[in-house]
């Protein structure tokens, strides 16, 4: 399995697609998935997500606004929400949270990168390829 830290990445910045995503976080244990939304939470306050990217997270994943995870996005400290979303439990929801979670790191981390990374940074996820991904198997 490629490393979850650059999959994640890479489908933060659309470099890999998030169909292939999406298969691969369904292809993962319960506890897997439950990691790797952790690790997807603790991305976005890396990045600095604000309210504005919640929401514009919501809309980029094509999840209803009565979804689980779209009404916890809205609500409150961003920081607490994330970390709500990433504790959702049904199977069902945990879908929803990676869809929502990898779209708010991706306002989050594009916004920054304009903001202060555009003439160039140390943060090796910024450094990914552009060149098509691997399929995850």
């Amino acid at each position: 399995m490629a490393d979850a830290y650059i999959i994640l990445n890479e489908l933060a910045q659309e470099l890999r697609p998030m169909a292939q995503g999406i298969e691969w976080f369904e292809s993962l244990s319960a506890e897997e998935q439950a990691h790797t939304l952790r690790i997807l939470s603790h991305f976005c306050v890396q990045a600095r997500a604000t309210t504005e990217d919640g929401l514009e997270g919501v809309r980029r994943s094509g999840l209803r606004a009565t979804h689980t995870p779209a009404v916890l996005i809205a609500r409150g400290r961003i920081d607490q929400q994330l970390g709500k979303i990433a504790s959702l439990a049904p199977c069902d929801e945990r879908l929803k949270s990676f869809r929502l979670l990898i779209a708010v790191l991706a306002a989050a981390d594009g916004r920054r990168r304009e903001r202060f990374c555009a003439n160039g940074c140390r943060h090796a996820w910024h450094r990914l390829s552009a060149e098509p991904a691997e399929p995850l198997t």
